[in-house]
């Protein structure tokens, strides 16, 4: 663990930098597979950690955690970044390129809001018992095993944690109002969009709908797939994402 600036982060690798960013019920483990593949390739792995619980509730938005990632960027010395974001962290890639184009060369995002109201106001687990929150933790998976118990262990320690709840919904509705569907067309960063085809958070109507609005952009399925590719199918992701990566010289 490296602490720059204040900034906690992992970084793994020499080379280019791929910075990561996780969901709002996500974590750095769920990116273990891109950690596992990508320093071998030549790249610099950056996943920084996100204040989601951590910030002043009125200062608790999508815009926030992009002004935050500009810090470390800022503290890292990056340039000509790829930005690899899930969920709310393929939102948070989205917004900084928007203001920090000049930072960015390429964005992959998957499973990303911005775009679809639900993404995450109606899908975050209410308060409940066990079984309740360890079904609706695995209803985010195609494979429920995915869901292992200390996954639906931290997802129930954070529904039943007020401070958690009270910040989670207030990024919530941030992110509906940071709709993106009018900055989307002015982009001008490659982008792959890489997405579950059985994602019930995120349907795959969202992929179809960012692949449109993103002028220069790539859409990839995976099948068997819920709304965590790069979980689910660690491998098929790296080989997507690398083989788009060298496509763009990136």
């Amino acid at each position: 663990m490296d602490e720059n600036n204040n900034i906690k982060h992992v970084e793994v690798g020499e080379g280019s930098p791929i910075v990561v960013l996780y969901g709002l019920m996500g974590g750095l483990s769920n990116f273990q597979g891109v950690i596992d593949f990508f320093p071998k390739k030549g790249y610099r792995v950056l996943i920084p950690h996100l204040p989601l619980y951590s910030l002043p509730l009125q200062k608790t938005t999508v815009k926030s955690l992009a002004d935050y990632l500009y810090e470390f960027v800022i503290s890292q010395n990056l340039k000509n970044i790829i930005l690899l974001g899930n969920s709310l962290g393929g939102h948070i890639s989205l917004l900084f390129s928007k203001f920090y184009p000049e930072k960015v060369k390429g964005i992959i995002i998957t499973g990303s809001s911005g775009l679809y109201e639900n993404a995450m106001g109606d899908g975050y687990p209410k308060r409940g018992d066990y079984e309740y929150i360890r079904t609706k933790t695995q209803d985010v998976f195609f494979d429920p095993k995915i869901a292992t118990k200390k996954i639906v262990d931290d997802v129930f320690e954070t529904v039943n944690d007020r401070n958690k709840v009270i910040k989670t919904l207030a990024i919530a509705k941030s992110a509906i109002r940071h709709n993106m569907s009018k900055d989307l067309p002015k982009m001008k960063i490659p982008t792959a969009i890489i997405w579950g085809k059985q994602d019930n958070v995120t349907p795959p109507n969202v992929a179809k709908e960012f692949n449109s609005l993103i002028p220069i952009s790539d859409l990839y399925w995976i099948n068997n797939c819920g709304h965590a590719p790069m979980m689910e199918h660690p491998d098929k992701f790296n080989e997507i994402m690398f083989s788009w990566i060298k496509k763009n010289k990136f």
